[in-house]
């Protein structure tokens, strides 16, 4: 809807003119801006990451991701092993494990330092370390994009003067296709205005959102593995957890709220004395792709 409403915006002012959308066609400036713009971005940047970035582009005209369910099944995850070791120990999550049960490159890394027994405070040196390293990989494609941003309208300048220079070196005593031919160098510079704006600009944006979740999701599962480590109560971890999701989406026991439906009286009763009702039963494991 927002690139829709982009082009009408665009195209508005010449929808109605002689000359029809036509005008705004230009092959000789598509090829320059676009063309140079992506060769640059070859010369600047591996060709994978280029390949992320441009594969980035599509993607706005789908609608984005959300990690809050990546989130939540990690956390009901992390509680499942919990559950398990509490009683039984190490031994009791290991033989749940299979090559198969943990997808998710991270949790099976972060499943590795917990099953080693490392001390806690070494599992979150080493996980955050590879959290970081992993963010900083993701971030080059989005670094590749806002280069294409700012080279586009350079590009798209370098038309221009083409343009110019072909019209001058062509003009004689008939000047009466001087104004269409100066159109057509002046395309050059739209698209190359165009195309940083409402292509290149957003497609960073989008794809640095989508990295940033990726590293909230990243800090939840460390955070899991060293309180799995720590042998923390299922209930400890979730309450910890929680901090992670949304706040609509929080799992947790309201003792303020408990205690403004309950009628105490002026005299405050014992701790021992509340009935905290039961948790609320976490899912049951699910497979992380």
């Amino acid at each position: 809807m927002g690139a829709a409403f982009g082009l009408m915006i665009l195209l508005s002012p010449v929808a109605f003119s002689a000359n029809g959308f036509l005008v705004l066609f230009g092959l000789a400036g598509l090829i320059v801006v676009f063309g140079g713009v992506i060769a640059t971005a070859f010369m600047s940047f591996s060709a994978t990451d280029v390949r992320v970035a441009l594969a980035a582009i599509p993607a706005l005209l789908r609608q984005r991701s959300t990690t809050r369910a990546d989130l939540r099944l990690d956390m009901n995850d992390i509680l499942h092993w919990a559950r398990l070791i509490k009683p039984n120990g190490l031994g009791a999550m290991r033989a749940s494990l299979d090559e198969h049960s943990v997808r998710h490159p991270f949790v099976k890394y972060g499943l590795n330092m917990v099953l080693s027994e490392y001390r806690p405070d070494d599992v979150r040196a080493m996980m955050e370390t590879a959290a970081e390293a992993c963010y900083d990989r993701d971030c080059v494609p989005v670094d590749v994009l806002r280069a294409m941003t700012s080279h586009a309208p350079a590009f798209g300048m370098v038309g221009t003067l083409v343009g110019m220079i072909v019209m001058l070196c062509e003009l004689n005593d008939n000047i009466a296709n001087t104004g269409a031919a100066l159109a057509v160098a002046f395309l050059s510079t739209l698209y190359g205005v165009v195309s940083a704006r409402m292509i290149y600009m957003p497609a960073a944006a989008r794809l640095q959102q989508e990295v940033d979740d990726r590293q909230r999701r990243h800090s939840l599962i460390t955070e899991g593995m060293v309180m799995l480590v720590r042998g923390e109560t299922p209930s400890h971890i979730q309450d910890r957890l929680n901090g992670f999701l949304p706040s609509e989406q929080h799992d947790y026991f309201d003792v303020i709220a408990s205690h403004a439906v309950t009628d105490f009286g002026p005299v405050a009763r014992r701790a021992g004395d509340l009935k905290v009702p039961p948790r609320l039963a976490a899912p049951s494991r699910v497979t992380v792709a």
